[in-house]
């Protein structure tokens, strides 16, 4: 028996199965599908579903888009994204981004981005588009080595951020946990990149040093998914699939606004951007996250192993390996119901 949140499709092999319908799609935590597969994103999308492959038993399900009401797209060059907003319009699914900009290139941490000044223009271009406060800033995540030090972190930090001043409205940055990845370990030591682990006091510093920045910015700063709270300094915990962005820029959305507990406010007056009115408690949270994510529940379309950014700190790609062979099978079927075609 199907459940409520599940629908039955037709594969393109023909084959009857379930699917999930979630009303949250995530593109995605696992690979950057706007840059690398945005052609596969929007055929799939028009074909009604994605399966995807779980990394840990090898099982395989579906999603079907059938109930989407929005779209979280997550990414370091979005760029493909531009010309593709219209048909997401016309399909009536919003979508916001959460776009990974940092300042990593004279270490060589992310080798295969475009250049800084480039994403920096991409991402205004895209504010453009879809309205400021729907591209979140990550600054993310900051990372020390022998050479790059929390004053450093920070000059760069506030170089991209004076440029996205009338861009963004949020920053969103979050320490990296090397140790706990063994391969991401193993990774920046093949590389020759000699890290090393935020000390609490670094940690510390770092937030302070962001919050006095943002006196002149006047961004909301958000720490993802970290164990210390840094409310005293003004940053709060983030919840980077957001039921209250959501809700402040798609008021009107009612198939939306009921999934997040919420009803649609009435007509504004003078113009004004009235709230809808909560009529329950937040969404439950993500049970797959991290303990300290505040992300509300989303289906997860991406896959481990894809991304060509290969950036040295990165915890969805174990080996360069693993993600030419699974690009090599996506290019000989690029819009199958997999990003790998398996």
């Amino acid at each position: 028996m199907l459940r409520p949140t599940q629908t039955e499709i037709t594969t393109d092999a023909g084959e009857r199965v379930a699917a999930r319908t979630p009303v949250i799609v995530s593109a995605s935590r696992a690979t950057d599908i706007p840059a690398c597969y945005a052609d596969w994103f929007f055929e799939r999308l028009r074909r009604g579903y994605v399966a995807r492959i779980n990394p840990f038993d090898g099982r395989r399900s579906y999603i079907s888009f059938a109930r989407t009401r929005a779209v979280v797209f997550w990414s370091k060059n979005p760029r493909p994204l531009l010309p593709r907003l219209a048909e997401l319009r016309e399909r009536g699914i919003h979508c916001y981004v959460q776009y990974t900009l940092n300042d990593y290139e004279d270490e060589g941490l992310e080798p295969h981005l475009p250049p800084l000044e480039e994403r920096i223009d991409t991402f205004r271009r895209l504010a453009e588009h879809l309205g400021r406060g729907l591209v979140v800033w990550r600054f993310d995540p900051l990372l020390l080595t022998d050479r790059l030090g929390t004053e450093e972190l920070l000059r760069r930090a506030e170089r991209i951020g004076d440029s996205l001043r009338d861009a963004a409205e949020k920053l969103v940055f979050s320490f990296a946990d090397i140790g706990i990845y063994r391969h991401v370990a193993r990774n920046l030591d093949r590389r020759g990149i000699r890290w090393r682990e935020f000390t609490d006091g670094e940690m510390l510093q770092t937030a302070a040093g962001l919050a006095a920045l943002n006196e002149r910015w006047g961004y909301t700063l958000a720490a993802c998914g970290e164990r210390t709270d840094f409310a005293h300094l003004g940053i709060v915990r983030n919840r980077c699939i957001d039921d209250e962005l959501l809700l402040r820029h798609f008021p009107h959305d009612r198939a939306l606004t009921d999934y997040l507990g919420a009803t649609p406010p009435p007509p504004a007056l003078f113009g004004e951007t009235a709230r809808p009115e909560r009529t329950a408690a937040h969404p439950p949270k993500d049970r797959g996250q991290r303990a300290f994510c505040g992300c509300i529940a989303s289906a997860d379309i991406g896959q481990y192993a894809t991304c060509p950014h290969l950036c040295a700190y990165c915890y969805a790609n174990r080996s360069e390996r693993s993600v030419a062979e699974n690009l090599r099978l996506h290019r000989l079927h690029p819009f199958a119901e997999t990003i790998t075609g398996r």
